[in-house]
């Protein structure tokens, strides 16, 4: 019995031999770039129509690929670009670079996900949307100033505070769980103007994709989602320069080679000069913004380039030179690609990022600065082991400073003390591995484990309290309270205050039917280690980010999702239905009337609560022709939740689940580009929402002679439906075919029937009548702008 077992796995070890012999297989790989600047590209599909299996090519413009010796027709495909149908004979491992031919007139079609629909239809991925630059520019905005974040509103399960709100909102989730990241740098404060602008300058950006479930392994920090937006490379081709003059700001942007071919560099400005127009009005108040990109590239060979790119953004406010107030990002990233064989690719980065906060009271005599810095090493890896299996692999670890507050007097008179709250330290480290696998032509899967750990580090001085308990609940009124300390523990520099270790697997399965259509569900877990102090629907910039410690504890999300995707009328129709769950361990709360600026105590004023968020999104896109764009719709809910601590404590709320700030139970969302002549191209826009959670007083009493209001439960209310229609008009002049120097004329109305959108609504007593009114702020009607673009 054992000779006949040894006989036959023999036989099994020779048969499995002699077929990997007779199908000997080769890896095909190589770079694909834009044959005009030689800019690599993102996403382009690399296809082999006789196996029908492909793949993509990386952050990096890289693509591998390997499949049986034969002969094949190779097809690759970029939108706005010529395809490309080439012969290869692949009998041994070879290296092909591809430079593609841009299409203008494709460019102005509007496309959300990956160039070719079927491969969408295959790969495992899902809850995620691509954006072309090219599109959003073709979008109607306020002021005519185009604008990265408000384009990616009008996706499914995307919403935000409101008109003038900074940051977004995903799938119920807060705008502080959002990743978002700027070549690979973390930006902590993505707006300009308190919220009505973006800090991505359009001319800048290569690519931009939203991750909202299914997040791969790679990606870890926020439990919501991902917005990672690369900077284009410049061209090594040549010089070029292009830009545009808007109502509001103008931006300006040049590239070219350092040495042709193998070197190029990017340098783009903006800047607003709204503030100029207050001066000549004689008016002593200032509000303006200015950012600056940087881009440095160079290809040392044929297996190393490195790559250094910058950000730097400031918003300046002022008031009647009493009131200043300064904020804004810096960012800088070096990085190294190597490649080891044609199966292995990596990267290597070190990143500095730099959040600054500065409020300037003369009026007072004090100067107030703020913010977080993190430095940040991480080492990637891409490892294409065949054409159904590729293996990403890498560690990271970030340190971060946070500075809660420094005080400062502003002169020598000034009756200010110098005070500094207690800065914090961490220490991020992170490693991971997740895969591609295609088990058959039908069932594909992305799988991925991430293991995290987190410590808070001294040098700082941490309360003590009775119990361990920093709030307190006082019974007889009722009432969460702030705690006494007790005392406190110094901890030196580098010193363990606290530490947490979590693994986040994550795993995402798709079942193809056939070529249209496809089936797929995912799961992700996330872990999310800082933590935003805030009050508000929106960011601002006086909001603090702070580290988990002994007293505020990671949040913890899992979320799984559930999707159809179909592509109709080849591929010019595709729809999109997906259904999620999440639920979020941890999210902060606040007891009532909790003080958060300049608390070097935040631990007394903060409860752990959870949050969870379910809903259904749905989207229709026509993809080719004259007219395209996309239809959204989100069904969804977003709740939080602070129980007692134990049987005697009512929580927040009666420690029932309420609305969360993020709460909007409906979210529609068109937009259409329509091309009606080489000359003229039109856009619109329509957005609707549920009206924003808030509280509203339901009584009042009164107290030696003043009305005092009383309020009800939390987010028990709701502001006014959310809608407004936005239209544009580009004229591109008929003289710009053959020309270097080429022009275009941007025409928006934004609100176009004034819809007076309310960002708040506030009670006041009114002095004639002496009766109570609710006044409704707006803060846009309808405006109109106009921008001219030039590039040369």
């Amino acid at each position: 019995m054992f000779s006949k077992t040894i006989s036959f796995f023999t036989i099994a070890v020779f048969l499995f031999c002699f077929s990997a012999f007779s199908q000997q297989k080769f890896t095909l790989s190589g770079s694909i770039t834009d044959a005009k600047n030689n800019e690599t590209l993102i996403g382009v599909n690399v296809y082999i129509p006789q196996l029908k299996t492909g793949t993509t090519t990386n952050e990096y413009g890289f693509y591998s690929i390997t499949v049986p010796q034969n002969n094949y027709t190779l097809q690759i495909s970029y939108l706005g670009f010529e395809m490309i149908e080439q012969a290869v004979e692949l009998d041994k491992n070879s290296k092909i670079n591809f430079q593609l031919t841009n299409l203008e007139e494709q460019l102005k079609e509007v496309i959300v996900t990956d160039n070719r629909k079927a491969t969408n239809i295959q790969k495992a991925e899902m809850s995620v949307n691509k954006l072309s630059i090219a599109s959003i520019k073709k979008m109607p905005v306020v002021f005519g100033e185009v604008d990265v974040l408000k384009s990616i509103l009008l996706l499914p399960g995307v919403t935000n505070a409101g008109e003038g709100a900074s940051g977004f909102n995903v799938r119920g989730g807060g705008a502080d769980q959002n990743l978002i990241l700027l070549d690979e740098a973390n930006i902590f404060n993505s707006s300009h103007v308190f919220g009505f602008f973006s800090v991505f300058n359009p001319d800048a950006i290569k690519d931009l994709k939203l991750y909202k479930g299914g997040i791969p392994a790679r990606y870890g920090g926020r439990v919501s989602s991902v917005l990672d937006i690369y900077q284009k490379d410049g061209s090594s081709k040549g010089f070029h320069m292009n830009g545009g003059i808007g109502l509001i700001s103008s931006r300006l942007l040049a590239e070219g080679p350092i040495v042709k071919d193998k070197g190029s560099f990017l340098i783009g400005g903006r800047a607003s000069y709204g503030h100029l127009f207050l001066k000549l009005a004689n008016n002593k108040n200032s509000a303006y913004f200015y950012d600056l990109n940087a881009k440095f590239s160079y290809k040392l060979n044929a297996s190393n380039s490195i790559y250094l790119s910058g950000y730097f953004g400031r918003d300046l406010f002022s008031l009647d030179q009493q009131f200043s107030n300064t904020y804004g990002n810096a960012t800088l990233n070096l990085r190294w690609n190597h490649l080891f064989s044609d199966k292995l690719f990596s990267n290597l980065s070190l990143i500095y990022s730099d959040y600054y906060y500065g409020l300037d009271l003369d009026f007072i005599g004090f100067k107030w600065d703020s913010g977080i810095k993190n430095y940040n090493v991480k080492y990637d890896f891409k490892n294409y082991i065949s054409d159904n299996f590729k293996l990403n692999y890498g560690i990271n670890a970030i340190y971060y400073n946070f500075n809660p507050g420094t005080l400062k007097p502003s002169d020598a008179e000034s009756g200010i003390n110098y005070d500094q709250l207690e800065k914090k330290h961490a220490f991020e480290p992170a490693l991971y591995i997740e895969a591609e696998h295609n088990i058959s032509k039908k069932i594909s899967l992305s799988y991925g484990l991430r293991y995290g750990l987190f410590y808070r580090v001294g040098q700082s001085n941490v309360n003590t309290y009775a119990n361990n308990q920093p709030v307190l609940f006082n019974s007889e009124f009722q009432i969460y309270e702030k705690a006494k300390p007790i005392g406190s523990i110094f901890y030196s520099k580098n010193k363990t205050i606290a530490n947490f270790s979590n693994f986040e697997p994550r795993a995402a399965i798709a079942y193809q039917f056939n070529d249209n259509q496809s089936v797929k569900i995912s799961y992700n877990r996330m872990v999310q280690y800082l933590q935003l102090i805030t009050n508000t629907s929106s960011p601002t910039p006086l909001d603090i980010w702070t580290p988990s410690d002994q007293f505020i504890k990671p949040q913890i999300a899992n979320q799984v999702a559930l999707g159809y995707f179909r592509n109709f009328k080849d591929e010019m129709y595709s729809l999109e239905v997906e259904t999620f769950y999440k639920k979020v361990k941890n999210r902060l709360d606040y007891i009532d009337g909790a003080d958060l600026i300049a608390n070097d105590a935040i631990e007394q004023v903060l409860l752990n609560g959870q949050l969870r968020s379910y809903g259904l999104e749905m989207m229709l896109r026509k993809n080719e022709g004259r007219l395209n764009g996309w239809i959204s719709y989100t069904l969804s809910k977003s709740q939080q939740q602070t129980p007692g601590r134990n049987a005697e404590e009512t929580g927040i709320n009666g420690g029932k689940w309420y609305n969360s700030a993020y709460d909007k139970l409906h979210n529609v969302a068109v937009t259409a580009s329509y091309k009606q002549t080489e000359k003229w191209t039109f856009g619109a826009n329509f957005s609707l929402q549920s009206g924003q959670p808030v509280t509203y007083p339901n009584g009042q009493y009164k107290y030696l002679g003043i009305t005092v209001p009383s309020y009800g439960l939390r987010n028990e209310n709701r502001l006014p439906t959310y809608h407004h229609l936005d239209l544009s008009a580009t004229l591109t002049p008929r003289k710009n075919a053959g020309r270097t120097w080429k022009t275009e004329w941007v025409f928006s109305i934004y609100n176009v029937y004034n819809r007076p959108n309310a960002a708040s609504i506030s009670f006041k007593q009114d002095s004639q009548k002496g009766g109570n009114e609710a006044r409704r702020l707006s803060i846009f009607g309808v405006v109109p702008g106009i921008s001219y673009n030039f590039k040369f």
